[in-house]
């Protein structure tokens, strides 16, 4: 197989949405820093703020008040999975489109957070929703491509596991060919057939 066939025929094929995903989320983040001041919020809509934090921790601030020893376990970890990811990747068929797009905006979010703290110590959150007075977590576009993926992988699970479901044993028989799912020629001389 050819370098380009690789990103033709499997999941590879995806990486342009990955990097444009990338992309957006940096831009994103680094115009939030640009134009606003730590901890400044913007009223957008009665349920939505950009609002510019640092978290030190992982999804939704999860050990953001730890000593500082996160920011180097949350880097290694969403290395090793951009790896996995793009390993992943390559491995999965181009008709199985559903978990690439998965795999490729997980890996974006993977990626861009990684980028925030590498450089900054802390990942860049600026998108605030709220309720009356209660704030759910700020995030970035990096969270919310993970979150989407992750929604992809779960419908696409759900998805071949009905497939799987309706797929009889691999040895079932074609009655008009003669042979099972695996072209293997049948033995007829049991079924009564003369």
């Amino acid at each position: 197989m050819s370098d380009h066939s690789v990103f033709k025929n499997t999941g590879l094929r995806w990486l342009w949405l990955a990097i444009i995903m990338l992309v957006i989320d940096q831009v994103t983040k680094h115009t939030v820093v640009f134009f606003m001041d730590y901890r400044e919020s913007i009223a957008v809509m009665p349920y939505f703020n950009l609002t510019y934090v640092h978290n030190p921790g992982a999804a939704f601030s999860f050990l953001a008040d730890q000593g500082g020893w996160q920011r180097w376990f949350f880097t290694i970890i969403a290395a090793v999975v951009s790896v996995l990811l793009i390993v992943w990747m390559a491995k999965t068929p181009k008709q199985d489109k559903l978990i690439g797009i998965a795999f490729a905006l997980i890996l974006s979010g993977a990626v861009g957070n990684l980028i925030d703290r590498m450089m900054f110590g802390y990942v860049i959150d600026f998108l605030d929703f709220y309720l009356g007075n209660k704030h759910w977590p700020a995030f970035n576009v990096a969270d919310s491509a993970i979150f989407v993926g992750a929604g992809l992988m779960i419908l696409d699970a759900l998805y071949n596991s009905d497939k799987s479901g309706d797929k009889s044993d691999d040895t079932s028989n074609d009655t008009v060919t003669g042979k099972n799912e695996n072209n293997n020629e049948l033995d007829n001389s049991d079924s009564g057939v003369k």
